[in-house]
């Protein structure tokens, strides 16, 4: 059976454009808004969405993510809660690829075996733990595989050429390919060195691969999705969503439309790069 992001991939390479992957954290600012948002971005244009599971400690992410998941926490948000979300996005969406980010720590303390069952019976796809390195395989990534959840890697522009091959062992659904050196949101990424950094990684793999870090603007995201398989913005929707809330930090009724209308503009961004390219 094919799966859902092999599915989607598949589509948008008949399509000849880009995906448009789209990151927000469960629950920020709320279990209930954070659904409404979730359920609101395939409309807007999302192709693949990935969800933060709130942590404490995320060491690979910018001030904007790190209060998302503060927030998040604050609400009362779990990773029961999480997957609770996801299970009711997939009561009314059945093909948009639902990815997992965020760290080990929370799913070791869930339980690997009842976590990947619980995620794969709630219509998670795929996992992107950032803190897991391939020497770590046995943890969760070939857990993961084996429960027919692609586990998707991380590359980065410090990953050489001796590096890669270890990282794209056992990598499935598509690479990410994280921009800049630093965390989420910290610099605003370079079309040109992306280009030829995913060229660089292609040659390794047959895998989609997918640019993330440093996309803020419909330009940016076109410029991108020119030399990538996708584009992923999760800092400029989760900025959108906190410029929304009140003085409290509750939601308000323009939050989901915020973060909406943001994904909507980026959205056509990214399909502006297969406009260019006909």
């Amino acid at each position: 059976m094919t799966s859902r992001m092999d599915a989607r991939f598949a589509q948008l390479k008949k399509e000849g454009r880009s995906a448009f992957v789209t990151f927000v954290m469960s629950g920020d600012p709320d279990p209930e808004t954070s659904l409404a948002i979730v359920k609101a971005l395939p409309q807007a244009g999302a192709d693949i969405i990935e969800i933060g599971m709130p942590f404490t400690d995320p060491m690979a992410d910018g001030p904007s993510i790190q209060a998302a998941g503060l927030r998040a926490l604050k609400a009362g948000m779990t990773l029961k809660k999480t997957l609770q979300l996801v299970r009711g996005f997939r009561e009314s969406d059945a093909v948009t690829p639902i990815v997992l980010m965020g760290y080990y720590n929370p799913i070791y303390i869930y339980g690997v075996d009842r976590f990947l069952e619980d995620a794969k019976a709630a219509g998670v796809d795929g996992l992107i733990i950032v803190d897991l390195p391939p020497e770590e395989d046995i943890e969760l990534c070939i857990p993961a595989l084996k429960a027919g959840l692609n586990f998707i890697r991380l590359a980065t522009p410090t990953t050489d050429d001796k590096r890669l091959p270890a990282v794209l062992a056992n990598t499935s659904g598509f690479v990410y390919y994280v921009s800049i050196t630093g965390i989420t949101g910290a610099a605003a990424a370079d079309s040109s060195a992306v280009g030829a950094a995913v060229a660089r990684i292609k040659r390794h793999t047959a895998l989609p691969v997918c640019v993330g870090f440093g996309i803020r603007t419909p330009e940016t995201a076109r410029a991108i999705a020119a030399n990538a398989d996708g584009a992923v913005v999760g800092t400029a929707l989760v900025d959108a969503l906190r410029a929304s809330l009140d003085t409290e930090g509750r939601a308000t009724p323009k939050t989901v439309s915020a973060v909406a209308d943001l994904a909507a503009a980026l959205a056509q961004g990214v399909r502006g790069a297969q406009q260019a390219a006909e």
